[in-house]
């Protein structure tokens, strides 16, 4: 039995290595194939995605009636026109709207309170970066006019069924300064639920009301009252907070003008908090401008770093504004993609061969129309733009960083909001559609869990999960591996020719350019027994050179890119106003670090001063170690970076394989002078001309926005994006995206 055992062992290792040995054989041809079938899966995802449903049996939706009336929705429309009537008189007051809604809170619940915060802060520093510090100091609060700071106003409804232990959060950013119809109407909602939640028996969860005062945008006053919901900070007493308020400091007389009642302020600048929050919800009303077909919602769901909510939060919103409220259902899409013709002409191709699959066996259900596969790839291109850029969606993105489910709804009237008859209809769907989803996640019993968390979106209701989208990844980064183990064998056996040169045959056949014969006077030598050895010794030296020479170009591409991610920290403490100035500083300034670096560690084309012919001969395959050192740091990069952000690694991968696989010293396809190599020489020209970061920057702004707003200014404004947003898109960019840009540059200019 062990005999039979071992010989199993044995001839299953055979097995690999001969798979091994036909992988390396054919790696070009199985490398393009390879590719081109993750590129193709990639345009079939829209075709295999999935329709949504809820794996969470405890959320129920739509099990009860609304309790949401015509009562909420006028006592939403009057606090709505009240917001309206104050922004006109008295526009000197910069919180009269915030002691409106803390008037209107205090008589519905008992815990209402003022947050205070800082404007954010603009700017490039490295520690904040990788380590999140305090968003706010001491010192800070001293040298800040109180007028600048931010005023939130929170209310808390303690559960009359519940322990205090979970919460679920409800925010609604307004402009304080400028104030409009979308923000009043959204303030009067918020407040209708608030009131109506007071009232109800049937809570489990506490409910959390937060008015953003999104004057600096409604991420940052989300994130600055999460930021104190979960790291409070202690070092300094609430009467400074207090003290520094815009509203105990505001001008006596413009107070005396205030109608309302008078609060107990003291009380309402003390911090309170809820349990552990369960799930968020932002809702915004948002005029279009135009007249719609039906009141329509748009969901927004990506978070920091492509994270996303559960799918089930998704799902509950979308099946209770569909099928309860009849609302139009929207996730954001690539509109332009809409007008291609070659996607839409896939489209038909799809939709024909899905008719044919239908018709041999019925029970197949293959393929969409063309019209849902062009919808479904734009919705699709812009899930997976999203979230490899790695910059939140809206202000829910705030609670992802607390791994907190949360999504923005962003709701748009069929008619006008100044028709009151339709804006009270508007109100009612929308009232009743958050209660539906308060209703369903107060039935939780435990956190979201039970759907997905990686997924992308094709529509609403159609989702591609991990395990679909994951494989045109692994057919896009395989063809990486393969071909550096190749040109890691062709070099051992272009040695081995080197060492044999007495065999007149010529060196072994591959798929790499191959290398001219040596001379005769080399071949002469060859045949003496010493000096084969001494040939053999001198090849081994050069080998381990090549390699070593490899191994040092590309550490030094990689210092490179680290120092030139830090030179936007420094250019921006330079009194720079225009973004064109402080890009042009930073593309000088990498050109000298880079032509420092090669003067002090040696240049990439460095000979090692041997002159002899068969040295020659063996430096012209230096080139080989250096792709495949620059395929083996790609495809850790890609693997890494594929944990942390699927969708960057995923779109990287489309950029930069066919550009890897493609690359080679132009000399040889200028000597080889055939159509075959000099078409494929202009493959890898063109594909490094795409791959250059500023032409895929530009080229992906246009593709969102248009192409007569694309200016050069917006590499620089990507850049102070990326970095405020903390992105990990930015970290990919510099040490897995310009490395192998830079080195596959290199290869393709190899001297």
């Amino acid at each position: 039995m062990a005999v039979l055992a071992e010989e199993k062992t044995t001839e299953r290792g055979r097995l690999i290595a001969r798979l091994a040995t036909l992988l390396i054989r054919y790696a070009h041809p199985l490398s393009v194939l390879s590719c081109l079938a993750g590129l193709i899966a990639l345009l079939l995802l829209p075709l295999l995605a999935k329709n949504t449903y809820i794996s969470e049996n405890a959320l129920i939706p739509g099990s009860s009636n609304a309790r949401y009336s015509n009562q909420e929705a006028k006592e939403a429309n009057d606090l709505a026109k009240e917001i309206l009537a104050l922004k006109l008189s008295s526009m000197q007051n910069p919180v009269a709207i915030q002691s409106l809604l803390m008037q209107h809170m205090y008589e519905t619940a008992e815990d209402v309170y003022f947050h205070n915060f800082l404007p954010p802060v603009n700017t490039f520093e490295p520690s904040s970066f990788f380590i999140d510090s305090s968003y706010s100091k001491r010192k800070e609060f001293k040298s800040i006019n109180s007028s600048a700071l931010g005023v939130n106003v929170v209310g808390i409804i303690r559960a009359p069924h519940g322990d205090g232990k979970e919460a679920i959060v409800l925010v609604t950013p307004f402009r304080s300064d400028n104030v409009d119809i979308g923000d009043a109407l959204s303030l009067g909602l918020g407040f209708s639920l608030f009131r109506m939640f007071s009232r109800t028996i049937w809570l489990a969860k506490d409910i959390v009301w937060l008015a953003a005062d999104s004057k600096y945008g409604a991420y940052a006053a989300v994130a600055a009252w999460l930021k104190d919901y979960h790291e409070p900070v202690f070092y300094y007493s609430s009467e400074f907070l207090k003290s520094s308020s815009p509203i105990n400091s505001q001008n006596p007389a413009e107070t005396k003008k205030l109608t309302f009642k008078q609060i107990n302020y003291k009380k309402a600048g003390d911090f309170q908090r809820a349990g552990t929050i369960a799930a968020g919800l932002v809702f915004q009303v948002k005029e279009t401008g135009i007249q719609i077909d039906k009141d329509r919602l748009d969901i927004y769901a990506e978070g920091c770093n492509g994270q996303m909510p559960n799918l089930d939060l998704i799902n509950v919103v979308n099946f209770l504004a569909v099928h309860r409220q009849g609302l139009q259902v929207r996730v954001d899409s690539i509109s332009h993609m809409l007008s291609w013709e070659w996607l839409a002409c896939l489209g038909r191709m799809l939709e024909w061969l899905g008719n044919v699959v239908g018709g041999l066996n019925p029970g197949w259900k293959f393929g969409l129309s063309a019209f849902e596969y062009l919808h479904g790839a734009a919705t699709l291109a812009s899930s997976i733009y999203h979230q490899a850029l790695g910059i939140p969606t809206g202000a829910h993105g705030a609670f992802r960083d607390y791994q907190v489910d949360a999504i923005t709804l962003k709701m748009s009237p069929q008619f006008f909001l100044e028709n009151e008859t339709a804006r009270m209809s508007f109100l009612l769907k929308l009232g009743r559609l958050l209660e539906g989803v308060v209703r369903s996640v107060n039935n939780l019993l435990e956190k979201f869990h039970q759907s997905f968390f990686l997924y992308f979106l094709t529509a609403s209701s159609r989702f591609v999960s991990v395990g679909v989208y994951m494989i045109p990844f692994a057919l896009l980064v395989v063809p990486l591996m393969i071909l550096a183990a190749s040109l890691c064998s062709y070099k051992h056996d272009s040695l081995s020719t080197f060492s044999k040169s007495d065999d007149k045959s010529g060196p072994l056949k591959h798929h790499e350019p191959e290398v001219t014969d040596i001379n005769a006077s080399q071949s002469a030598t060859s045949n003496n027994p010493s000096g084969q050895d001494l040939n053999m010794k001198l090849g081994l030296n050069l080998q381990s050179q090549q390699w070593f020479v490899a191994a040092k170009v590309v550490l030094l591409v990689y210092l490179w890119a680290s120092v030139i991610a830090m030179l936007p920290f420094l250019i921006y403490r330079f009194s720079i106003q225009a973004s064109e100035m402080k890009l042009l500083i930073w593309v000088v300034l990498s050109c000298l670090t880079l032509l420092v670096g090669n003067s002090i560690l040696g240049s990439p084309y460095t000979r090692f001063g041997v002159q002899h012919d068969a040295v020659n001969q063996f430096h012209m395959e230096g080139w080989v170690a250096l792709k495949a050192f620059t395929l083996g740091a790609t495809t850790i990069g890609l693997g890494i970076m594929s944990i942390i952000n699927c969708a960057a690694a995923l779109l990287g991968a489309i950029i930069l394989v066919p550009m890897c696989l493609s690359v080679s010293p132009y000399k040889y396809f200028l000597k080889a002078g055939n159509v075959r190599k000099s078409l494929l020489m202009f493959l890898s020209i063109i594909f490094i001309v795409l791959a250059f970061p500023p032409v895929i920057v530009l080229t992906l702004k246009a593709l969102l926005d248009d192409f007569s707003k694309v200016s050069i200014a917006d590499l620089w404004n990507w850049t102070e994006i990326l970095w405020a947003s903390q992105s990990a898109t930015y970290i990919y960019l510099f040490l897995v995206h310009i490395p192998c840009w830079v080195l596959c540059s290199y290869v393709l200019l190899y001297k």
